[in-house]
C-alpha cells in the first residue's frame, strides 16, 4: 500500500457521506490522528476538525450514509492473501449498552460479558453485527466490510446472512467464513447456502447430526428419511473417521484432528456439512481452553485438517478488534439518542479502522518503550497519520460562517423528548439442536 490508496481511499468514503459529508470527513480525520483526547468532543480540538464541537453532534443529526456505496469503496481495497492462501471472513455481534437512556429507540436486552457470576450478563442496550476480513496473524488488524445494527424484529444471524448477500458480490474471490457455534445454527445455514462462501464454524459439543438415509427394502411403508444419529458427546456413534491428522501444535503438545462427512441436520437435509473434531492434548479442557472442540465445514473445498485449528483461531481477531474500538476509539461512549445517529457512528467507526488498516505497512510511530521488532498497533499507526493526512490534504470543504444562531424564540415550548420502553425479543431459536 502507498499514499496513493489512501488518497483513493478516503475520496471513495467521502462520495459515500450524501449529508454533512465535510463534517464527517473532519471527524473521520480527527478519529483517525488524535490520540490525546480522551472524549468524543475532544476530537473537535483536533487540527483536522474545521468545525466548533457542537458540529460533532449536529453531523450526525444530519447525516446520510449511502451503504451500498461505503460497502463497495470497502470491498475495492480488501486485503490480498498470502500466495497459497485463502481469504477469510468473520461476522461477530457485539453490545453497546444503554441501560439509562429511556430516550433511546429500540434497546433490546443485550449481552455484558466478564461480568461476575453474581450479576445479571444482561442489558439495555443496541447489538451491531460486524463482517470483517481476518488477519493472517491473530491481532486487532480486522479490515471492516460491514456493521450493521441489529434490530429488535431481526436476530444476529438474519442480518449476518444479509450482510454476506450483500458483500460477496463486491469480493474478488471465494472467501471461507468463520463464525462462533451461533452460526452453526440451521436458520443461518438455510440463509447462507446457495452464497458462494464456505463456511466454518464452530460447534457445539451437544450437537446432533444425522447419516444419509439407507437403501430403500422394498417393504412397505414410507422409506427412512435419515440414517443413523451421530451425536457429538457419543463417541459410539461416531464411527471410522472419513479423514486423521495428527500432529504438535507451536507448544510441542500432540493435536489430533478427525473429519465425518455427508451428514445433514434432520429438518435440513439439503445442507451437506462435514464435522470436525480437534483434541488438543496440552489445554487445561476448561470452558476458555477445551481439550475438545467441534466444528462444522459446508461448502466447496474443505481446508487442510492440520489447518483447522490454527485457521478457525483467526476469528479471534474480531474480539480484539472489538476491544479497540471501544477502548481507544470511543465506539461505545458516544452518547447519541437514536440508532440511527448510532448507526452512522459506527460508519464512520469502520471508516476509520480500514484507513489504519491500510497504513500499517508504512507509517507508525513508536514510543521508546515500545518493542521496534512486533507487529506496529493500531494506536502506533494513529500516531503517524496526522503528517500523512496533512500532507496529502482532506477532500471536505472548508465551513462557512453563518452567523450567530438567534436561539429559541421567546416563550417557547419545548416538549419532553418521547420515551420509548425497552424491548423483548422472543426466544432465540438460531441454534437447534438438530
Amino acid at each position: 500500500m502507498d499514499c496513493g490508496t489512501i488518497v483513493g481511499f478516503r475520496k471513495s468514503v467521502y462520495g459515500c457521506f450524501s449529508r454533512a459529508a465535510d463534517a464527517l470527513m473532519n471527524i473521520v480525520d480527527a478519529l483517525a490522528t488524535d490520540t490525546a483526547a480522551h472524549s468524543f468532543v475532544e476530537l473537535s480540538l483536533s487540527p483536522f476538525f474545521q468545525r466548533r464541537w457542537p458540529s460533532l453532534y449536529e453531523a450526525f443529526q444530519d447525516a446520510r450514509i449511502d451503504r451500498a456505496a461505503l460497502q463497495r469503496a470497502f470491498a475495492a481495497q480488501v486485503p490480498e492473501p498470502l500466495p497459497g492462501h485463502r481469504l477469510v471472513i468473520g461476522a461477530d455481534a457485539s453490545s453497546i449498552a444503554r441501560p439509562q437512556a429511556p430516550t433511546a429507540k429500540d434497546r433490546t436486552y443485550v449481552h455484558i460479558p466478564n461480568l461476575p457470576k453474581e450479576c445479571r450478563p444482561t442489558t439495555p442496550g443496541w447489538q451491531f453485527s460486524t463482517l470483517s476480513v481476518l488477519p493472517e496473524q491473530t491481532s486487532s488488524w480486522t479490515y471492516v466490510l460491514d456493521n450493521r445494527r441489529i434490530e429488535s424484529d431481526r436476530t444476529q444471524g438474519q442480518v449476518a446472512a444479509q450482510q454476506l448477500r450483500e458483500v460477496l458480490s463486491y469480493l474478488p474471490v471465494r472467501p471461507l467464513f468463520e463464525g462462533d457455534s451461533y452460526y452453526s445454527g440451521l436458520p443461518f445455514l438455510s440463509e447462507t447456502a446457495g452464497l458462494a462462501c464456505d463456511k466454518l464454524v464452530r460447534m457445539p459439543k451437544n450437537r446432533v447430526l444425522y447419516r444419509c438415509a439407507p437403501p430403500r427394502t422394498g417393504k412397505r411403508g414410507a422409506p427412512r428419511k435419515d440414517g443413523d444419529p451421530f451425536r457429538c458427546k457419543d463417541a459410539a456413534t461416531h464411527g471410522q473417521p472419513d479423514g486423521h491428522w495428527h500432529g504438535n501444535d507451536a507448544s510441542g503438545h500432540k493435536v489430533e484432528v478427525d473429519c465425518w462427512s455427508h451428514l445433514h441436520f434432520r429438518k435440513g437435509r439439503e445442507i451437506d456439512v462435514t464435522a470436525i473434531r480437534v483434541i488438543r492434548h496440552g489445554a487445561q479442557d476448561t470452558k476458555r481452553d477445551p481439550g475438545t472442540s467441534w466444528f462444522l465445514f459446508t461448502g466447496d473445498e474443505l481446508p487442510p485438517l492440520e489447518q483447522i485449528p490454527v485457521l478457525y483461531g483467526r476469528r479471534y481477531s474480531l474480539e480484539h478488534a472489538y476491544r479497540v474500538d471501544k477502548q481507544d476509539l470511543f465506539w461505545a461512549s458516544v452518547h447519541l439518542r437514536t440508532p440511527e445517529q448510532m448507526q452512522s457512528w459506527t460508519d464512520i467507526l469502520a471508516c476509520v479502522r480500514d484507513l489504519l488498516c491500510l497504513a500499517r505497512d508504512f507509517a507508525d510511530v513508536r514510543q521508546p518503550w515500545e518493542s521496534k521488532r512486533r507487529p506496529a498497533t493500531p494506536q502506533q499507526v494513529r500516531r503517524a497519520l496526522g503528517p500523512i493526512i496533512e500532507r496529502l490534504g482532506t477532500p471536505a470543504r472548508l465551513p462557512q460562517v453563518r452567523g450567530k444562531s438567534p436561539g429559541r424564540r421567546l416563550g417557547a415550548l419545548v416538549k419532553k423528548a418521547l420515551r420509548f420502553p425497552v424491548t423483548y425479543k422472543a426466544a432465540d431459536r438460531a441454534a437447534p439442536l438438530v
